[in-house]
């Protein structure tokens, strides 16, 4: 009876569990289907981690993801076997929520794309075989990287997060001086490093939190795995941090973490070394394929389009403006991809909200503060100055049926040249125009004449070619302007924060021997500010003892309120984790604050005397790549427009002056046999067309130029490079028009005096 009784009064307390947990749920409104939608394939996952990772993805990659999935649900093409292993843990790495197969199929789906609907468009524009040919090789090329692209994201993830790595060392060993727990450091490093290492370990965390893994130790050596093969030092780093929590002596667990700061250091210069000595053989195949090779074949370029009459401009543009800048940024971010761990920046606008406000354009209209996009600013410039450029097709099209066109002409009895306006194409009296179109002759092919015999082509003249530099204003310069606008703002605040940075060591080192005598903080922050006057770290200090004397606010709220804290002025991840640990190690005595100050110190003197030294290794190829940007790009390719321009001018206006006079009866016979050779020739490609051809191609390669110096100098930081594009591509581009200008004006007006003799000479015989 009582194992009876027993067993009713258990199934009594199961019913009153079950009524409680219905009437929860319903008061709750939680229903089953809830509680599954937040379980993904791993387990159950955290809603904050899920809503996290929303923020901070980038956009690209979620667009990826949409991409690759509705692929797979068209088109499934699995993977090689072999490889399988491989995708799977490149789409970990970038937290990717696709599958192999997606990202296949994603690569097959969007080459046949490519060659279909690109084959149709240009079949349908241009009648064109060759750009048929073109689409799919392009296609047939695009499949390989396409298929690679989980591996090309999770090592573009790592070169991100490798940047990272010694900061990110620094703020855990910072924080277990004084407090040895590591999943307090571990959040404490989390919460001032920004994303991808930040997700990384915010990762690690959430997994022990959903019970993914039984302890903090576990999760970690699982991310840690990972690192294994691409960033041993990062691993070793954090093996001794872990090791510093089984010590019994204070001195032996000190011991160990600064030794975990000096392995990834030294190792980081170690691998930077080989970088940098690997690198001159990349660098130099890229130079001669991006620049020296192409340049040069725009040499002889003019004369062969003049032969093979059937190469338009667009066949030209097609190959330096599509196909030869996609293959060397290929090559540059293969370049990229292989450099080590470094010290790099972040965009401090993207981790403070109220920065964001200086990526606009602010200036100051009576009293009040105007702000302006800065896209709205390259917008208006670019479509003025594109209009200006292409304002001979616009003119044209306005004036066909006239044939109108603004020449200079020489008289042939006297030396003076004039100006005038003409409804006659092929006037042979113009030494220049402003449109120059003639009506075509069509290639020699055999007696026969030619495809588009009569048509009318151009525009030839010196005129459209001078204005067409307006377009490659239009277009460089308002790239510029918005890359410049946007990030000028916010790297001038950066750059006075890194100048803190620079004396916040021995500003630190001061105000930790200060802590050490004994001196509360609130007192020892005035000490320091006093000593070290008139300088960065000086007025840092002193807005916090203003704080604390005159508006009596804690020393926290003095260096951290978000509208008058010292911070404000100075947002430095590295300065606030200082300050943090202050602030944490005060709590426990000024002693600890001093010795836990004092180590700050020394470590950020050893991480920038690294980053110095990493600097020093590359400054040989940085600098001739910046040589390449600033000067040696823009002069060459204005040099061969230039002579494009001479060539094109002489072959034409000879031509058309040789025609006139050769149909003048007997005293053109003579010429007959010279109108016959230049009959070889084709009109060939318009400098108008060829320049903007050339210039497009100048604004591509300075654009993924910059990208690599800065890859290469300072990895990942997104802000150094906006900056970077804004200033280089407003001076390249100017360069290169203002030397494309100059030599166009010199060589023709040499070509214009030669026709001009020769026209006077024709006259007069």
């Amino acid at each position: 009876m009582k194992n009876e009784g027993g067993r009713i009064g258990q199934s009594e307390v199961d019913q009153l569990m079950q009524k409680y947990r219905e009437r929860l749920d319903s008061q709750l409104n939680v229903s089953r289907q809830q509680l599954s939608e937040s379980e993904d394939e791993e387990g159950t996952a955290s809603r904050e981690y899920s809503d996290f990772k929303k923020e901070y993805m980038p956009t690209h990659l979620s667009f990826y993801e949409k991409a690759c999935n509705l692929s797979e649900s068209v088109m499934k093409i699995s993977p090689d076997k072999k490889k399988l292993q491989e995708y799977q843990e490149a789409i970990e790495v970038c937290h990717l929520n696709i599958t192999p197969t997606g990202a296949v199929s994603f690569a097959f789906l969007a080459a046949i794309s490519v060659i279909v609907f690109g084959g149709l468009a240009s079949f349908a524009i241009f009648s064109s075989v060759f750009f048929i040919i073109f689409f799919l090789a392009v296609g047939a090329l695009l499949i390989q990287p396409l298929s690679t692209l989980p591996m090309f994201l999770s090592t573009q993830w790592r070169m991100k997060s490798s940047n990272q790595m010694v900061i990110c060392i620094f703020y855990i060993v910072t924080y277990m001086r004084h407090t040895s727990n590591l999943e307090l450091a571990i959040k404490f490093a989390s919460d001032h490093l920004s994303a991808p290492l930040s997700l990384d370990l915010k990762k690690v965390l959430w997994d022990v939190e959903t019970e993914k893994y039984e302890s903090l130790k576990e999760s970690l050596d699982t991310y840690l795995l990972s690192w294994k093969k691409w960033n041993m030092e990062f691993v070793e780093a954090f093996h001794l941090i872990e090791s510093s929590l089984f010590e019994s002596s204070e001195d032996r667990r000190l011991s160990l973490l600064d030794k975990s700061l000096s392995v990834i250091l030294e190792e980081t210069y170690e691998k930077m070394l080989h970088y940098a000595q690997d690198l001159k053989t990349p660098m130099t195949m890229l130079h001669m394929l991006g620049i020296i090779m192409p340049i040069l074949g725009l040499v002889i370029l003019p004369l062969m389009v003049s032969f093979v009459c059937e190469v338009r401009w667009y066949h030209l543009a097609a190959f330096y403006n599509l196909a030869l800048p996609l293959g060397i940024y290929y090559l540059g971010k293969k370049i990229l991809t292989t450099r080590p761990t470094g010290y790099g920046d972040t965009d401090i606008s993207e981790e403070d909200p109220e920065l964001k406000k200086y990526r606009n354009y602010i200036f100051k209209l009576g009293t009040a503060k105007v702000s302006v996009s800065p896209a709205l600013i390259a917008i208006t410039f670019g479509v003025i100055f594109l209009l200006i450029g292409i304002s001979p097709l616009i003119l044209h099209a306005f004036t066909s049926s006239t044939d109108f066109d603004i020449i200079w002409r020489a008289d042939p009895g006297s030396d003076e040249s004039k100006i005038g306006i003409t409804n006659t194409l092929q006037d042979p009296t113009a030494l220049f125009s402003l449109l120059g179109y003639l009506e075509s002759q069509g290639c020699p092919v055999g007696e026969a004449g030619a495809e588009g015999l009569g048509d009318i082509v151009g525009p030839f003249g010196f005129g459209a070619a001078l204005l067409s530099l307006f377009f490659i204003i239009g277009l460089g310069v308002s790239i510029g302007l918005y890359f410049k606008h946007k990030s000028s703002n916010v790297i001038k605040i950066r750059e006075d924060a890194k100048k803190l940075e620079k004396e916040f060591a021995s500003a630190l080192f001061q105000l930790g021997n200060r802590l050490g005598d004994g001196l509360p903080a609130e007192i020892a922050f005035g000490k320091v500010a006093e000593v070290m006057e008139e300088s960065i770290s000086g007025n840092f200090f002193r807005i916090v003892t203003s704080n604390i004397t005159r508006l009596g606010m804690s020393v926290e709220q003095a260096i951290f309120d978000p509208k008058i804290g010292a911070l404000v002025n100075y947002p430095s991840n590295v300065i606030e984790s200082s300050m943090k640990v202050l602030i944490e190690s005060s709590k426990k005595g000024p002693l600890i604050a001093a010795q836990a100050l004092i180590s700050i110190s020394d470590y950020i003197k050893e991480i920038h005397r690294v980053d110095e030294r990493l600097k020093d290794l590359l400054s040989e190829t940085i600098s001739s790549m910046k040589s390449q940007i600033t000067f040696m790009t823009p002069a060459i390719a204005g040099i061969v427009i230039g002579i494009t321009s001479m060539i094109s001018g002489i072959i034409g206006n000879l031509g058309i002056q040789l025609r006139s006079l050769g149909s003048g009866g007997a005293a053109g016979a003579g010429l007959g046999n010279m109108t016959d050779i230049l009959s070889m020739f084709g009109e060939g490609v318009p400098t108008f067309y060829f320049q903007i051809i050339v210039g497009v191609y100048v604004v591509e390669i300075i654009f993924i130029l910059t990208i690599i110096v800065n890859g290469i100098e300072n990895g990942a930081d997104s802000l150094n490079e906006k900056y970077l594009l804004g200033v280089n591509m407003v001076r390249s581009t100017i360069s290169y028009v203002l030397i494309s200008l100059g030599v166009m004006l010199v060589f023709n007006l040499v070509a214009g005096r030669i026709l001009s003799g020769f026209l006077s000479g024709g006259g007069v015989s």
